[in-house]
């Protein structure tokens, strides 16, 4: 079954030109909640995300939001203000959920995103199409929302996954996993693929097989190493960046200096 992308991939091509960056912000701001001051901790963490989304508004095309950031923050309470705020300068807004379930729990973790205000979430195929991407993707086009699936992630074990030999139905040569993945991203007609750009190569084979019918958002860049020149070399759309931008002293000069580097690379690549 082959579905169409959705209205999220134009906005995210809309954001990205009128802002001139392909910077994703990963907002995983993390701490613990103490139990004896649990309140104004939780405060207190809300008050520098959204301080963080302020000062680096301008220089990023999307927000990305992690496990982190809404446990603490919960995604009917605190969490939507940082949505609103995202959505009052018109920035897409993507949930790092993962998931990875089967048919009911899937359809149920979209649902509940996606009336929370989020414009995308992210999945891992390695659920597999019926009964676990299938109830995504159909719950994701029936509100007008994407999904993003992982092909390559971007820590050290990724390879132990995404990277190891399979053999496909119907065949009798072994193909790389993520390899695999990615042919299911062009024919499920998902909106993004993940991959790590701690592996330029990995964006590269990846960008060959999906011929630049999906975009790649590649994140790692900064605190994992990642080379920002080398990812857009290979195919990367998107750089997902996170440590680098908030937990510097100065965030707005970070993405600013980060989406700077991004299109001097572009324009190289001219």
């Amino acid at each position: 079954m082959v579905n169409k992308p959705s209205s999220f991939r134009k906005m995210m091509e809309t954001s990205s030109l009128n802002r001139k960056t392909r910077v994703v912000l990963a907002l995983d701001i993390s701490t613990r909640l103490p139990k004896e001051n649990r309140g104004n901790a939780r405060g207190d963490l809300l008050e520098r995300a959204l301080f963080t989304l302020e000062q680096t508004n301008e220089h990023i095309a999307a927000l990305k939001i992690n496990h982190q950031l809404l446990l603490p923050l919960g995604l009917y309470d605190l969490m939507q203000e940082i949505i609103s705020k995202a959505k009052s300068s018109s920035l897409p807004v993507i949930m790092d959920c993962k998931a990875n379930d089967v048919e009911h729990t899937n359809r149920w973790i979209a649902r509940h995103y996606f009336d929370a205000g989020f414009d995308a979430i992210i999945a891992n195929p390695f659920v597999g199409w019926e009964g676990g991407i299938q109830p995504l993707m159909s719950e994701a086009r029936e509100q007008g929302k994407g999904v993003i699936l992982l092909a390559y992630m971007s820590h050290p074990g990724a390879t132990e996954g995404y990277g190891q030999q399979v053999l496909p139905t119907n065949s009798t040569k072994p193909q790389p996993q993520y390899l695999l993945f990615a042919q299911k991203a062009v024919k499920w007609g998902a909106d993004g693929v993940v991959v790590g750009a701690t592996y330029p190569d990995k964006i590269r084979e990846i960008n060959d097989v999906t011929e630049g019918k999906v975009p790649i958002y590649s994140p790692g860049i900064g605190a994992q190493g990642g080379d920002i020149s080398e990812a857009f070399r290979a195919g990367c759309k998107y750089a997902i960046v996170g440590r680098a931008i908030f937990e510097s002293e100065d965030p707005g000069k970070s993405a600013r200096d980060t989406k700077d580097k991004i299109n001097k690379a572009l324009k190289e690549l001219k």
